[in-house]
């Protein structure tokens, strides 16, 4: 669906309002102190595997593109507005043995890490977590991949870029996303840094348009980037993890 420019840039404002928090900058190198070598966005998802009397059943992970994560050594970057207190992130999570750290979906380019390392590591840091996260109510059905069609339609990511001086700014970028083959891409290159982060896309539902996350950016080809669907990640993330469900 193509959006007019007023109302994707009133789409891309909100989502930064929406889940701004859900995202984190990872880095990797060859061991601490040294030149990072890739940049790339992570998100909170917060997959739904269940329910129970006592209510729904979910498993959150911290997803990004395999591709930022076969480094020696990795950071997870920390932002004030992620943290309590702000305080907090000061400081990066150091991670050696980094590639280590992640569940590899081969298939898919994608990197999944459970999160419940990272809240030990403010628990133990004397801080917690203050995030907001792309919920399986916000990840988009399998139906709405299925209606992207190869006419571009709007798409948003939302990612943190790389700076000249080394910063990770907040960007929502607006962008153009269509079908190639029996997969989805964002039609555009785009820069350093958002290797990893979420992609979103719009659709018509009774009179209402519907923001949904549509997957995860891949490695540029070709002159755009692969998005690994959600219809996809959550068969990949179910199948590696049905022996502990």
């Amino acid at each position: 669906m193509l959006l007019d420019q007023e109302t994707e840039n009133e789409i891309a404002y909100e989502l930064c309002q929406l889940l701004g928090r859900a995202i984190l900058p990872v880095s990797g190198s060859d061991g601490p102190g040294r030149p990072g070598t890739t940049f790339g966005t992570a998100f909170f998802y917060s997959e739904l595997v269940g329910a129970t009397d006592d209510g729904e059943v979910v498993h959150e992970w911290l997803l990004t593109a395999a591709a930022t994560t076969r480094t020696p050594y990795g950071e997870i970057g920390l932002r004030p507005s992620v943290t309590e207190p702000a305080e907090a992130a000061a400081e990066p999570i150091a991670l050696p043995d980094f590639a280590d750290r992640w569940l590899h979906l081969a298939e898919l380019g994608l990197a999944a890490m459970p999160t419940g390392g990272l809240h030990g590591h403010a628990e133990d840091g004397g801080w917690s977590w203050r995030t907001q996260q792309v919920t399986d109510a916000v990840a988009a059905p399998a139906d709405m991949v299925a209606r992207v069609g190869v006419e571009p339609g709007s798409a948003f990511v939302l990612a943190l870029g790389v700076g000249d001086d080394g910063s990770r700014p907040l960007e929502a970028v607006i962008e153009r996303v269509a079908r190639a083959g029996d997969g989805v891409r964002v039609t555009t290159e785009l820069p350093s840094g958002y290797v990893g982060a979420p992609v979103f896309g719009v659709e018509a539902l009774d009179g209402e348009l519907s923001l949904r996350c549509l997957g995860l950016l891949l490695p540029a080809d070709d002159g755009g980037h692969p998005v690994a669907t959600f219809d996809r990640i959550r068969s990949a993330l179910a199948a590696a993890t049905a022996d502990h469900r």
